[in-house]
């Protein structure tokens, strides 16, 4: 595999160093995702599958091991530049959306660039209303999430999700809690994302029919990858 966009080597996550409760989630983790790869990561619950993508989104460490994105190592890394690349590199979806209610759907999609302080309010609305047109939400887009069906807050997650434009987008059982058609037109949008913008994306999902479709699959059990087809 030539240039991953990212590449984990003997990745260990071990809680409770040292004490009689340590317990070890990942064993000597080994991966690479190439640019534009849509990715899905399957295994039974508890067996480290969000520690993992947890890790590789920067917002836990790993215990030993090397995590490169974009061909840096992220190692030695300090907190500061961790939450950096984070903020730029990496989207995120998760199964609830954790959108802020009080807010617009068009509000909550500017967050993460005004949060960042790199985009003006006149710039950030601008691309916030592109991306909500993108996942089809035009006509909402002034109506506060919480007056928004599931489907329709899980597109704005995803549309808020993209606003850094990052190179990895990370989506932890987005349709878990959708039923089986607004769970089919959600990954259809990020399989669209994905293959008009080359956007690695790694699923974590329990649905195979939805994995089956993923360009790869990778299995996890017991803290250790099992199967990678």
């Amino acid at each position: 595999m030539a240039d991953p966009i990212l590449s984990l080597s003997n990745i260990t996550k071990v809680y409770n160093l040292g004490l009689p409760a340590e317990v070890t989630v990942l064993h000597d983790i080994d991966l690479e995702i190439e640019k534009g790869e849509f990715v899905a990561i399957m295994g039974p619950s508890g067996s480290g599958k969000s520690t993992l993508l947890n890790i590789i989104g920067l917002l836990d460490r790993p215990t030993s091991g090397t995590l490169m994105i974009n061909g840096q190592d992220t190692s030695g890394l300090q907190d500061a530049e961790l939450t950096h690349l984070r903020g730029h590199k990496i989207g995120f979806v998760f199964q609830y959306h954790y959108l802020i209610s009080a807010f617009t759907a068009l509000e909550n999609v500017m967050m993460p660039m005004l949060v960042d302080h790199g985009f003006q309010t006149q710039s950030a609305e601008k691309r916030a209303m592109e991306l909500i047109g993108r996942v089809g939400l035009t006509s909402v887009a002034y109506n506060q999430s919480n007056n928004m069906s599931g489907g329709q807050q899980q597109r704005v997650a995803i549309a808020r999700g993209l606003a850094m434009n990052p190179d990895i987008l990370l989506a932890d059982e987005p349709t878990g809690n959708l039923d089986s058609e607004n769970a089919k037109s959600i990954f259809d949008l990020m399989r669209e994302v994905n293959q008009s913008s080359r956007m690695s994306i790694l699923l974590i999902t329990h649905n195979l029919d939805l994995a089956q479709q993923c360009d790869r699959i990778i299995r996890v059990v017991d803290g250790r990858i099992k199967n990678d087809a």
